[in-house]
């Protein structure tokens, strides 16, 4: 398990990273480079256009995959989307500005983000599926949440090494060549992930499965639609959290408040690393009281905080900024700690792949691909505290609380001992 765990865990970082960089990019540079003619508020939602176009091809991307995990296996399904998502970000480091070839730098970009968001939608099921398949019973939220914190390191890489290379280059540099730095790193990272991951073995239930699925998402979509739907509004929160506070926020604080992209960065990336940590002692709860309760609690605080986070994050002062990010953050991993559990335990076995990652990322394009979008018009209609970033996000977690409040619980309940018959 420990060695599974953490190749499942690097996998996913890599995964991330890739994604990540791209949201991190489209908040500091890509709006300019690629939307030159534009003002830089119209310029900065064309580029989180182009981040959204990721999260709708993420449920593409887990209908594929998910064909691919419940017809030939989980393992074969972590090699593909590795491969498709890597190559897909170095070639976003390769795309000349709008200067250099005019209209087709933006349709590129589209075009590769799309691919991101495809590998990105069957990497999640098939890492979370072998490692919770894997696990046992009584501590299968703990060990499925390793794959959790892949996110967490994949983000603090990515934005590490864009605040390197912001604080050794200048402006121009950084616009010039810096920003591509991070996306051709992608490549190296793919390869170790690919070596890593070349030594798993195949999911132990999947190899029991007397009966496969013909069409995976048609049994779906017949048996357990409703629950796709359930699941998606339920994570449509945790989504919408997630990427204002580390998307929309870098682009707000930057253009709106006049704080460095340094501090910036660096505030983020901190709360992400606390998060990070928490991932598994937030699993383990999970394992003692449920999976439902975790993603209630969790779902209240994020409704509760987001109005005190946009008024901290309004002060531009560093740390009421990372305190408002950090509450953010802990409400989001309440929940979406114990989800790498919960979500494979609701669907039976033969449609696992497709039904789990399905709901999960239609949760992405609910919640993640639209946020920084709504979020910047918000902003930018509204006075320096943004309430309507706030009032927009508490509603999303209203929303996907009555969703977690219809869902049932799932936790394995442990089996008595039988006393020895004695006499």
């Amino acid at each position: 398990m420990s060695r599974l765990a953490a190749a499942s865990l690097a996998g996913t970082a890599i995964e991330f990273y890739d994604f990540f960089v791209y949201g991190t990019a489209a908040a500091l540079v890509l709006g300019p480079l690629s939307f030159p003619t534009f003002s830089p508020v119209a310029g900065t939602l064309a580029a989180f256009a182009t981040f959204g176009v990721g999260f709708v091809a993420r449920p593409l991307g887990s209908v594929l995959f998910g064909h691919l995990g419940d017809r030939r296996g989980r393992r074969p399904v972590l090699v593909l989307s590795l491969l498709l998502t890597g190559a897909s970000t170095v070639a976003v480091g390769c795309v000349p500005s709008y200067g250099a070839i005019g209209v087709a730098a933006p349709v590129l970009l589209l075009v590769l983000r799309f691919l991101q968001g495809l590998g990105l939608g069957g990497e999640w099921g098939g890492a979370v599926l072998l490692t919770a398949e894997h696990a046992p019973p009584a501590r299968r939220a703990l060990w499925s949440s390793f794959p959790q914190v892949g996110p967490a390191v994949g983000f603090v890489l990515a934005n590490g090494v864009m605040l390197a290379l912001s604080a050794a280059l200048s402006e121009a540099q950084f616009a010039h060549w810096g920003w591509r730095v991070p996306f051709w790193a992608a490549g190296a990272l793919a390869l170790a992930g690919l070596w890593l991951r070349s030594s798993l073995t195949e999911s132990p239930r999947f190899l029991e499965l007397d009966e496969l699925a013909r069409v995976p998402l048609a049994e779906v979509v017949r048996h357990h639609g409703r629950l796709v739907l359930l699941t998606a509004g339920a994570l449509a929160a945790g989504y919408a959290v997630f990427y204002a506070v580390t998307t929309w926020s870098l682009s707000y604080a930057t253009e709106r408040l006049g704080v460095s992209r340094t501090v910036m960065l660096t505030c983020v990336m901190a709360a992400v690393v606390v998060k990070g940590a928490l991932t598994p002692l937030m699993a383990l709860l999970g394992d003692r009281f449920g999976r439902r309760p975790m993603c209630l609690a969790g779902c209240a605080g994020c409704a509760l905080w987001m109005l005190p986070m946009v008024a901290l994050l309004a002060t531009g002062e560093p740390l009421l900024m990372f305190l408002g990010i950090l509450g953010a953050l802990l409400a989001f991993i309440t929940m979406f700690a114990v989800i790498a559990a919960y979500l494979p335990e609701l669907y039976e076995a033969r449609v696992r792949c497709t039904g789990a990652a399905v709901g999960y990322n239609l949760g992405g394009v609910l919640g993640g691909a639209l946020t920084p979008i709504v979020a910047t018009t918000l902003a930018a209609h509204g006075g320096r505290v943004p309430w309507g970033v706030g009032l927009y996000l508490t509603g999303i977690s209203l929303l996907s609380l009555g969703c977690f409040a219809l869902l049932p619980e799932t936790r394995p309940v442990p089996v008595p001992a039988v006393e020895p018959v004695t006499g």
